[in-house]
């Protein structure tokens, strides 16, 4: 096990954002690729490493650009096929790799993954964010609750059951993928547990990330880390379906990137601790300070002392959901 110094102020975390591309559609690559980073971010000291939504195999990039909405058309399905087929299935001890090294080097992991779920059936997708812990356990899976205009054609809806927050050292994490950090409901729900670090997940893309970074950290009064992929033509593999159309569209358009990261850090107050990173591939990390939470909360705080709980309430619903219940007699 690595043996990190505790840090002198008990206030202080080193989180690590982790702006890469992945393997696209190779579930296994992209892992080793994964493991390599949290590696090289718990030698940089950092105590959190994050990374991009649906990055384990890949954000499906070709629905919009493949003609991915025509009903039963052959090539649509078997991309769908070869997209599930790379899906993550944590109960097969998918991401056993990723927990050893947490353990390993006492450091928490936030990965974005499409989840091949064995409690719906094991043939959906559903875009997850999953929290592995300084011990090297799933504390968290997140299940996007909606999934985002064309992404519902390959994903399905999740549920409140991952709308949980985790205590790493003088903070409170807590995260939402994508286009959920735009949903007042969710921020609410996690706000309410504690929440004074927020993890932020994009596929990748840099219209996504200035404002609402910055709007949350003010909002919570918290860190807040927006944390993306990247994706060009370039790491399209030549394997997959749908290759030619894809290279066909990009050589048309003159695309450079699928995703173009947008990675960022906003302090409490607003200010950037890392300003947002455009079409770099790599390890960024920040230097956090609890006292700053602290002081940002003296004249407001969402879930405290600026709450009215007597008119207004939020109720969740955090029950893993399922189409069936069974009874078994004896």
């Amino acid at each position: 096990m690595t043996q990190l110094s505790l840090p002198s102020n008990p206030d202080a975390l080193k989180v690590g954002l982790v702006q890469m591309a992945p393997v696209w559609l190779d579930r296994e690559a992209t892992l080793r690729k994964v493991e390599g980073y949290v590696t090289q971010a718990a030698a940089e000291g950092c105590q959190l490493v994050t990374f991009g939504e649906a990055l384990v195999p890949g954000y499906p990039f070709w629905v919009e650009l493949t003609d991915g909405a025509r009903f039963n058309s052959p090539a649509q399905k078997e991309m769908y096929a070869h997209y599930l087929e790379q899906g993550v299935v944590i109960e097969r001890g998918d991401l056993a790799g990723v927990c050893a090294l947490a353990a390993e080097h006492r450091v928490a992991v936030y990965l974005g993954v499409m989840e091949r779920a064995p409690d719906r059936g094991g043939h959906s997708l559903y875009c997850s964010l999953v929290y592995v812990n300084q011990q090297g356990q799933v504390a968290s899976v997140h299940r996007k609750v909606q999934p985002t205009y064309e992404e519902r054609l390959v994903w399905a809806a999740g549920d409140g059951h991952g709308l949980r927050v985790h205590p790493h050292g003088a903070f409170t994490v807590g995260g939402l993928n994508c286009y959920e950090n735009w949903l007042p409901l969710l921020r609410s729900a996690l706000y309410a547990q504690g929440e004074n670090l927020h993890v932020a997940v994009w596929p990748g893309g840099m219209h996504n990330t200035p404002d609402i970074t910055r709007f949350m950290a003010l909002e919570g009064r918290s860190y807040v880390i927006s944390v993306s992929g990247l994706l060009r033509p370039a790491d399209v593999p030549a394997g997959i379906p749908l290759y030619a159309e894809l290279m066909a569209e990009a050589q048309a358009t003159g695309r450079e990137f699928y995703a173009n990261g947008g990675s960022a850090v906003a302090a409490p107050d607003g200010s950037w601790l890392l300003e947002p990173v455009l079409g770099q591939e790599g390890l960024f990390t920040a230097e956090l300070d609890h006292a700053l939470v602290r002081r940002e909360r003296q004249n407001f705080d969402l879930a405290g002392h600026y709450s009215r709980p007597d008119v207004t309430e939020l109720r969740v619903d955090r029950r893993r959901q399922s189409t069936v219940r069974f009874s078994d007699g004896d």
